[in-house]
């Protein structure tokens, strides 16, 4: 089952944001595709300034594929010094899609 996971990151700068890009990638310059992730199972990605930080939204087509990128991400945020990373998880019950 697909799901939301919603990361609000108070405190989070645009430049830590497109660093973490970069790590997940493993390469320099942004994320443009589900491909530049480590792990499979990614639809979407959406992420934008707040006024306090910085919000990230992801679809995945499993919760067991978001935990395995789980693995991948809360250690990078953490490198970064955004140390209170913990995703909000929903299941999804419709998405629409181009």
């Amino acid at each position: 089952m697909a799901i939301v996971v919603v990361f609000e990151l108070p405190g989070m700068t645009q430049a830590q944001y497109e660093r973490s890009a970069e790590m997940v990638a493993g390469r320099p310059g942004p994320v443009k595709s589900p491909s530049d992730w480590p792990v499979a199972g990614l639809v979407s990605h959406t992420a934008a300034p707040t006024s306090d930080g910085w919000l990230v939204v992801d679809v995945w087509e499993s919760e067991e594929a978001f935990q395995q990128f789980g693995e991948t991400i809360i250690p990078i945020l953490k490198e970064l010094g955004v140390s209170d990373a913990q995703p909000r998880v929903y299941p999804v019950f419709n998405a629409v899609t181009r």
